[in-house]
């Protein structure tokens, strides 16, 4: 990346509009472009990368496999001092010396630098989240043995690199945390059972087919300790951290504002982003009583749900219903013409990885932008807790019954997630490939739940036997829609201080129309996902733009093009798309 001839000495970007080398009476000139494209580079290798090996296995870029995160107090010193270097040369870096790419990846690479400053600085889960060790070593190992981009002994002695430097994670977490909110241990102690288990069997039974003897024999060494360091951390967060647990998760106002503004590019005040998300709140509850009374005239809505909740597969029989739904996805949005699907193969269903459990009851895992082999996608269902009771065990499969297994298929899979990481190599840069918001991709896949419906699919032979399980899908989308409307209140009324947990629960089950364990699954993820109602924050900006780009394109308007092109962009702030899409900047809500 930074490699020149031997005469040309390294360029810092921003100094000067370009530079000329004059040895040997010969002249090189760099363009602001050019330098641009080295500074972003240095950019992913000096910082991004650096300080997220994992992520860049991720991405597959698989020089840093053997590389984990550096969890001390020093390594996040060195990341704070490295972000601050790298913003001051970006924000130096004059746009209008770029081409309109760079300009946009300018904006982007700062406020990603700012939001993982308002992290470490501010927010400071290094200090604060226990979870954050134990599960991010996990989610370290699972990246080299979930897709096979390499022969099975040379991936493991990536693990062996990794487990050999994770026993001093856990040194630094006792040295790091303090005073963490009660439930933030809470919940790195329900994961921890499942995680012990994970190096206990899943990544043992990952390498069986690894041949180097010295290698397994290596392996069995460093898992053992990470297996001992994660139960001696346990017993530690239960003996002595969760006790002195006593902080406050609650993010407030002002940070709360400039994670939305860092990381989506939205600066709208929340107590207007409370009325427009009650206002949708309403809005589909009215649809779901409406549709209820259509079904069932004697039944209340919340009667109606019951019955709904209740209409779900049995567990064992919970992924085959998913990759049931695909092929009338798939043949839909052909036929209706919604957006191209760029592959013909298909994501991998599979249960959940234990460290995402606690707190997740569907994802799709897809291969990084770089990944050159080992490119499947992997489908991630959760299912019931082994040892759960038959009450808990019903909890939980209501959040599958008939109708939101059509929504989390659309959502995941077609068109949602997996169609969009289809198009992630066809955007036009490095960094809309490595960097996006959350309010795009998820918002993305929310409001495929809504769109596919509008068009027809759900409809009896487009998804449905007859006129009632027609209904009961809608009414499936509508309970996911509703969803993400309380993700979205108890987001900002819980961080601003307005909220208690548990009022935030009964939320959900009142306002969301969901299962009390749902309810509390969703308000666990609350605590730390702060700004999780980017779906449906998302979903509002990208119906905005569709009907704003139909009135500008008039009879010529077609929902494939639109989408296609939507999908061009990467998965950048909304406010980028319009800009691109539209023109200008004008308000995205």
């Amino acid at each position: 990346m930074r490699r020149f001839a031997e005469t040309i000495c390294l360029i810092v970007l921003g100094a000067i509009a370009h530079t000329q080398l004059d040895p040997f009476t010969m002249r090189a000139t760099i363009s602001p472009e050019q330098g641009w494209n080295t500074l972003v580079d240095e950019y992913f290798e000096q910082v991004y990368f650096k300080f997220s090996p994992t992520a860049g296995t991720s991405a597959g870029l698989h020089q840093y496999d053997r590389l984990l995160e550096d969890y001390s107090r020093k390594g996040a010193e060195a990341q704070i001092a490295a972000l601050h270097q790298f913003e001051k040369r970006i924000a130096a870096v004059d746009p209008k010396g770029l081409d309109q790419n760079q300009a946009i990846d300018r904006e982007m690479v700062l406020s990603n630098i700012r939001s993982n400053l308002l992290t470490l600085e501010t927010i400071r889960p290094w200090e604060t989240n226990p979870d954050n060790y134990s599960s991010g070593i996990s989610g370290s190992v699972y990246t080299l043995m979930s897709r096979r981009f390499a022969p099975p002994d040379e991936r493991l002695q990536a693990v062996v690199a990794r487990e050999k430097s994770m026993p001093a994670v856990f040194v630094a977490a006792r040295e790091n945390l303090k005073n963490p909110p009660h439930i933030y241990t809470e919940i790195a102690l329900e994961q921890l059972p499942g995680l012990v288990g994970f190096f206990q069997n899943d990544v043992p039974a990952a390498f069986t087919d690894a041949k180097d003897a010295g290698v397994r024999a290596e392996f069995a060494k460093t898992n053992a300790a990470v297996i001992s360091a994660l139960q001696n951390y346990e017993q530690w967060l239960k003996t002595d951290l969760l006790p002195r647990s006593n902080g406050d998760f609650r993010l407030g106002s002002d940070t709360f504002s400039k994670k939305l503004l860092y990381d989506e590019m939205v600066d709208v005040p929340l107590d207007r982003l409370l009325v427009l998300g009650r206002a949708d709140l309403r809005r589909n509850q009215g649809e779901f009583n409406r549709l209820a009374k259509e079904l069932e005239p004697n039944k209340t809505a919340r009667e109606v749900l019951a019955e709904l909740d209740a209409d779900h597969p049995a567990p064992d029989h919970l992924l085959e219903s998913f990759r049931d739904t695909f092929n009338g996805l798939i043949g839909f949005i052909r036929e209706k013409h919604i957006i191209t699907i760029p592959s013909e193969v298909r994501p991998i269903l599979q249960e959940t990885p234990p460290f995402e459990r606690a707190t997740t009851f569907a994802s799709m895992d897809t291969p990084g932008p770089f990944e050159k082999i080992a490119t499947e996608a992997y489908f991630n269902v959760t299912l019931p807790a082994p040892g759960a009771t038959p009450e808990q065990i019903e909890g939980h499969m209501a959040g599958f019954n008939v109708g939101t297994i059509v929504s989390t298929a659309v959502h995941e899979a077609y068109p949602g997630h997996y169609v969009q990481f289809l198009w992630v190599g066809s955007a036009p840069t490095k960094v809309r490939k490595l960097i996006g918001a959350a309010s795009n991709a998820e918002g993305w896949a929310h409001y495929c739940e809504q769109m596919m419906l509008d068009e027809g699919y759900g409809q009896p032979g487009t998804g449905a036997k007859d006129l009632r399980e027609s209904k009961l899908i809608r009414l499936g989308q509508l309970q996911d829609a509703l969803l993400r409307n309380a993700r979205f209140v108890v987001g900002i009324e819980m961080h601003r201080g307005t909220m208690s947990f548990d009022q935030a629960v009964e939320f959900f089950v009142k306002e969301g129309y969901q299962s009390k364990e749902v309810a509390l699954v969703e308000t666990k993820r609350g605590t730390a996902d702060a700004t999780y109602l980017y779906y449906t924050l998302g979903k509002l900006q990208i119906i905005k733009l569709r009907e704003e780009v139909k009135r500008k394109e008039g009879t010529g308007f077609s929902l494939e093009s639109f989408h296609n092109n939507f999908m061009k962009q990467g998965f950048p702030p909304i406010k980028i798309v319009r800009r691109l899409m539209l023109g200008g900047d004008s308000p995205a809500l």
